[in-house]
């Protein structure tokens, strides 16, 4: 042969190779996971080479988009998970669908879900961000895996054990009280005020993080937050499309504001890390536990960015949500408000001791936390062929658990499962995996002493000064972007108690 085609016939091998792997993992993988599926009697939408089922999320989150509910109604799976909704009618809450060509197992039994969460076997783990949506969660707890999952875990538990929680009451009835004395101001001689409460959640939970979290004042972070504002509006368009990768490295419009926020928002945790060392430290924040840990300052820049914006994020959509509940339905809101008045009467402050006197408050932000979990839904991944149940579940399968749609199963909570009724959770929990706003197992939220907590006191605070209803100009449309929230605000009318 002619020394002038080998080069000629090596890149044609070359090609031929990665054409083969092409068939192979676009093609034949995905039907033969497909094939073995259907065997078992797991249907779905079927498999579409490359783009997968991509399609029809998008046209059915659109439409969602464009249309507002017809009349008030905690009904809002056929919202929040709208596909998921449509394909159960057609294949069963068991059900096989497609991201990409990546297989996506819905799992509907408590039981099956329950041996997902709790497995130990380390051949089922959480599925891992995509490089993009990574620039916005940092590479923290969210997406760790095995031993360095185990180290971060350890070193952060300490900041959120319930004594420590309880140390930072005062920070949280600080803030709190300044925003209620706002929204008195505001009232001043008028019968009433409206106050959308998504907005000033989000800032509330954002300087409560601040002081506790990460030892500054709320505008140290305030830059910070409004950063991450911004990364989760680009990260939500990348999570709407197939991730193909190399593409975050092209000088795009979008990747090149994805590069400049990640950039600044690094730049200023860090001034925050290099002020915590200078200072000495402070004890009581994660910030200084990371720290003196022994992390690595960029794991310690990628956990505050995790805890920024999942801690603001989360507080501010489960105390939205209650608080459009309650304007909603009056005689709980009265209800809680006897409760909270008896155990701080005369104007006694929310102190920690307190917290576990507030039964029915406690019941009304777990059947809020029910009907508006903020984390639609669980990602999980078979890392090789395992048993769910009765179920075979081939190596490569990602394991879907949808979240409000197992909080919202008549088959689970019975006929009344759309209505909000706190008093369901004044009996046990009917299974460990029919409620899990939090999670379940080794990976539950390691926040949520803290959540629940800070719900407890600005819910509280809130009863205690003021009474509420829906404004009129409020539209219940829930919507998922990145959370389960309201898409055009939370609308209250704030009205000063008598007396």
């Amino acid at each position: 042969m002619h020394p002038f085609f080998l080069p000629i016939l090596m890149v044609l091998l070359l090609l031929l190779i990665l054409l083969i792997k092409f068939i192979y993992s676009i093609l034949w993988v995905p039907y033969k996971i497909q094939r073995h599926l259907y065997k078992q009697g797991i249907r779905g939408p079927g498999y579409r080479p490359i783009v997968g089922n991509s399609a029809a999320f998008k046209q059915e989150y659109d439409a969602t988009l464009n249309k507002p509910m017809a009349f008030f109604s905690h009904d809002i799976v056929h919202r929040v998970d709208p596909c998921y909704h449509k394909w159960t009618f057609m294949y069963g809450k068991t059900m096989l669908f497609w991201h990409g060509s990546t297989p996506r197992l819905a799992l509907a039994d408590p039981e099956m879900i329950k041996e997902v969460l709790l497995n130990k076997s380390g051949h089922i783990v959480k599925v891992k961000l995509t490089p993009l949506a990574e620039q916005l969660f940092g590479k923290g707890l969210i997406d760790l895996h095995g031993e360095k999952w185990s180290i971060h875990r350890k070193l952060a538990n300490p900041a959120f054990v319930m004594d420590r929680v309880k140390a930072w009451v005062p920070e949280v009835v600080e803030s709190t009280q300044e925003v209620l004395n706002k929204w008195e101001n505001g009232i001043g001689e008028r019968n009433e005020m409206e106050v959308d409460v998504l907005k000033e959640f989000h800032i509330l939970s954002a300087e409560i993080l601040s002081k506790t979290a990460f030892g500054s004042d709320f505008e140290e972070g305030k830059h910070i937050f409004e950063l991450q504002d911004q990364q989760a509006m680009l990260t939500l368009e990348a999570l709407r499309t197939i991730y193909i990768p190399g593409f975050r490295f092209l000088p795009t419009r979008d990747n090149r504001m994805r590069w400049n926020v990640e950039t600044e928002t690094r730049r200023l945790i860090k001034n925050l890390i290099y002020r915590e060392k200078k200072t000495g430290g402070n004890s009581k924040c994660l910030l200084s536990l990371l720290l003196w840990g022994g992390l690595p300052v960029e794991e310690v820049i990628d956990e505050c960015q995790t805890f920024y914006f999942a801690g603001k994020e989360a507080v501010a959509i489960f105390l939205t949500w209650t608080l459009v509940l309650l304007a909603l339905h009056q005689e709980w809101q009265i209800k809680a408000r006897e409760e909270v008045l008896q155990v701080y009467s005369n104007d006694k402050v929310p102190n920690a001791d307190s917290l576990s006197d507030l039964k029915i408050v406690g019941m009304i932000l777990n059947e809020a936390l029910r009907l508006y979990n903020p984390v639609p839904d669980l990602f999980m991944e078979a890392t090789q062929n395992i048993k769910v149940g009765n179920l075979d579940v081939p190596a490569g399968t990602q394991i879907y658990v949808p979240v409000t749609a197992t909080h919202h199963s008549t088959e689970i909570w019975g006929a009344d499962a759309n209505e909000f009724n706190p008093q369901r959770f004044a009996q046990p929990r009917k299974h460990l995996a029919s409620f899990f706003p939090f999670g379940i197992g080794s990976r539950i939220c390691i926040g949520q002493n803290f959540a629940l907590m800070e719900g407890k006191i600005i819910l509280a605070m809130i009863l205690r000064q003021f009474s509420f209803a829906l404004s009129p100009s409020y539209v219940h449309a829930p919507v998922t972007f990145l959370t389960v929230q309201p898409q055009f605000g939370a609308q209250i009318l704030f009205r000063r108690l008598s007396g």
